[in-house]
């Protein structure tokens, strides 16, 4: 239907040699070889205490509520501007959700609002680093700290991005990666749980193990293994690790054909937005983003709706963003009302999302680009 596709799954290189290699090896399933030679690669480069692969994003951030005790009861502060499972992950364990709103420049949670959002009741506040642009990582932190609160990074967009010099994800107690199809690196469905607080380590392999000590069984500290705690079963397969062991390979390769296709839209766009009053991604010198996406703020729902219609009637699939969390069924039920989050509300109804994927060429880009400049549905 589309000749220009939001997402196409690409190839990095011997991704299906490794594949072959992991069924060869007769270890399939989780924690074999190249699951892993994934956690050595993300402990060297990020500098993580440890790493422990997932079944995704949302079963990483599941294994950090029950990490942190998350109780009924307890509240967890979160940017209405997210996925769900951001926050379904800590509801499952019987917490209530606190919205909080975004900043318009970064899009990540507005840092101001929070001291004003925390109760006696408040667990933890997980950020979202929008876009792979970090949060103010340092006054969020202070807060907490003060608080006695825990730090909760939701980092699916921003791996080996940069906040002051240091790695997104190397911040809270724990953040959580995602593998997913449209993510920079991905096995088609995955994750990964960061855990910069070594106190979580030893829980950690234990829910991860369906809350069995299977883990000190194989390293020859019992002599079998046995029910100890909850858990469940967020061990990804061998085969998967071994796809996105390929991707990781190939990390320089892939950053910077990222990094191209980001500043392709950048340049060729700037003029046209200018003109229009179009807001583009914003960087801040202190950070280094990921490029994970490319995306615009227009001036009304109606106009990001009919460019959206434009893109499709030339061949090209565009995408809104996040509806806002508080609005939602759920979020209604949680106290959550119109003009709660009015940033949120605001970039909601306009963000629209190009087209971004690996192998997208520059003449798909210039594509893209000439059907935006042709819009003129204002």
């Amino acid at each position: 239907m589309y000749t220009i596709p939001f997402n196409r799954p690409c190839l990095s290189g011997n991704e299906y040699e490794l594949v072959a290699e992991a069924i060869r090896n007769g270890h399939a399933s989780g924690d074999g070889p190249f699951t892993k030679q994934c956690h050595i690669f993300f402990e060297k480069a990020l500098g993580i205490t440890k790493v422990l692969l997932t079944t995704s994003c949302t079963h990483a951030l599941e294994m950090s509520a029950l990490l942190l005790d998350v109780q009924p009861g307890d509240e967890i502060i979160v940017p209405s501007f997210t996925f769900v499972s951001t926050i379904n992950a800590f509801v499952l364990r019987g917490a209530r959700p606190v919205f909080a709103d975004i900043r318009p420049d970064t899009l990540n949670i507005d840092e101001t609002q929070l001291e004003r959002l925390i109760t006696d009741r408040t667990k933890a506040i997980v950020v979202v680093h929008y876009a792979g642009v970090g949060c103010e990582m340092d006054r969020i932190l202070d807060i907490a700290a003060w608080h006695g609160i825990r730090v909760v990074e939701d980092n699916a967009h921003g791996l080996f991005a940069k906040y002051k010099g240091r790695y997104l994800g190397t911040f809270g107690c724990l953040a959580t990666q995602s593998f997913h199809e449209t993510k920079n690196f991905t096995c088609g469905e995955g994750g990964a749980l960061l855990i910069n607080d070594p106190a979580y380590i030893e829980r950690a392999e234990i829910i991860r193990e369906k809350g069995t000590n299977r883990n000190h069984f194989f390293r020859g500290q019992v002599d079998k293994y046995t029910w100890v705690d909850v858990g469940s079963s967020y061990l990804p397969s061998d085969m998967l690790a071994a796809f996105l062991y390929a991707q990781l390979q190939r990390r320089e390769y892939i950053q910077a054909r990222r990094q191209q296709i980001w500043e392709y839209y950048n340049a060729h766009l700037q003029a046209w937005a200018v003109v229009h009053g179009i807001q583009l991604p914003f960087v801040p010198p202190h950070c280094v983003q990921p490029h994970h996406m490319f995306y615009m703020i227009l001036p009304s729902l109606a106009v990001r709706q009919a460019l959206i219609a434009h893109l499709k009637e030339h061949g090209i699939l565009s995408v809104f963003h996040y509806l806002p969390l508080h609005l939602s069924e759920m979020g209604i039920r949680f106290g959550g009302k119109p003009a709660d989050c009015p940033v949120t509300e605001y970039v909601s109804d306009r963000l629209l999302r190009l087209p971004f994927f690996n192998d997208l060429t520059e003449y798909e880009q210039d594509q893209v680009i000439a059907a935006i400049c042709d819009f003129r549905g204002w």
